[in-house]
């Protein structure tokens, strides 16, 4: 799926570009390759999932969701009503609750 190529659909969302995202330290320009799958939307939004932890067992499944809105009256909006859209398209794409058992998040920040 990080594959998908521009153009592609994602619910109401249009793939702009979608990758395995490698960092590049802007110090030492050193590079970290395999950081997480990105997906990255015409509209600006983007979905990120991402291992976080060290070892072969425990690992933290983190999703970040970011989303532009020029809308005013959405800027004091909950965040889960807000993104509720963007964040139902990326349960869908990491069939999240599918492979871990989870229906909800432990954390939300």
């Amino acid at each position: 799926i990080a594959g998908s190529p521009a153009g592609t659909k994602i619910g109401s969302f249009e793939v702009k570009e979608a990758d395995d995202f490698a960092y590049t330290d802007p110090i030492d320009g050193s590079v970290a390759k395999g950081q997480g799958l990105r997906f990255v939307f015409t509209d600006g939004s983007r979905i990120i999932f991402r291992l976080s932890g060290t070892g072969s067992s425990g690992a933290t499944i983190r999703m970040y969701i970011e989303q532009y809105s020029n809308d005013p009256s959405q800027y004091d909006m909950d965040a889960q009503e807000a993104l509720a859209p963007i964040i139902k398209v990326a349960l869908e794409l990491s069939q999240m609750e599918k492979l871990t058992g989870r229906e909800k998040p432990t954390v939300i920040t």
